[in-house]
């Protein structure tokens, strides 16, 4: 079942570093709404089986771990099995696995409805790759929010030339292209800007101005 139909959604989905996250944050900030980082469940998947030894390519096993995901969101932390994994689940090697064990289909499953259950009122703002066309598809309002892959990798340079990580340009912008191709052609759920989905370009815009922009299309959605 998709979340209770009184309960508003925007769902906000794109590619890898495209700053849905920070948006989509924002947003639910702004509105007062819970907030659902959809990325970060499957990051502390792909962390939890690793700290398990549990092979990323075992399907099976990978969505037993994310059947006894012990998760939390709490406001600026997010736990795993009760310790804060914030900083960890952020690691490059952490979004590879987590790009890696999203495309079993019995991962996806296991997760679904853990991710419905975020839907709440007052109302929800939810960002991943497939929170409109899977897991909320009754959504109220659904965003593809994007931005070209240099501007992306330069963005996540800056993250992480700014935590102190020794990293290379052009190693994240080929990271970032082999995450968008995998994402993009991925049996279940593809990465994918829906019909009845708004395109935001945030290529040259700022945060506030795409916060911004989000709340103009929730506004225009309410009854005059």
């Amino acid at each position: 079942m998709d979340t209770h139909p009184h309960i508003p959604v925007i769902a906000i989905d794109g590619p890898s570093a495209s700053g849905k996250g920070t948006v989509a944050a924002r947003v639910a900030a702004k509105l007062g709404w819970h907030y659902l980082d959809s990325g970060a469940i499957y990051r502390l998947t792909a962390l939890a089986a690793t700290r398990r030894g549990v092979s990323l390519d075992d399907e099976a096993a990978v969505a037993a771990v994310a059947a006894t995901l012990d998760a939390a969101f709490l406001e600026g932390a997010i736990l795993l099995d009760g310790d804060d994994a914030t900083e960890d689940i952020r690691a490059e090697a952490v979004g590879e696995g987590a790009s890696r064990v999203a495309v079993l289909p019995s991962v996806r499953a296991a997760l679904l409805q853990r991710q419905r259950d975020f839907g709440r009122p007052p109302g929800l703002v939810a960002d991943g790759r497939d929170m409109g066309s899977v897991v909320f598809p009754t959504a109220s309002l659904k965003v593809f929010l994007t931005a070209s892959a240099q501007v992306r990798a330069d963005r996540r340079y800056k993250q992480l030339i700014a935590k102190g990580e020794a990293v290379k340009i052009q190693q994240i912008l080929q990271d970032i292209e082999q995450r968008d191709a995998r994402d993009r052609a991925r049996s279940v759920a593809p990465l994918q800007q829906l019909p009845d989905a708004q395109l935001l370009d945030t290529t040259e815009l700022t945060v506030e101005q795409a916060v911004r922009t989000v709340l103009d299309w929730w506004r225009q959605l309410l009854p005059r």
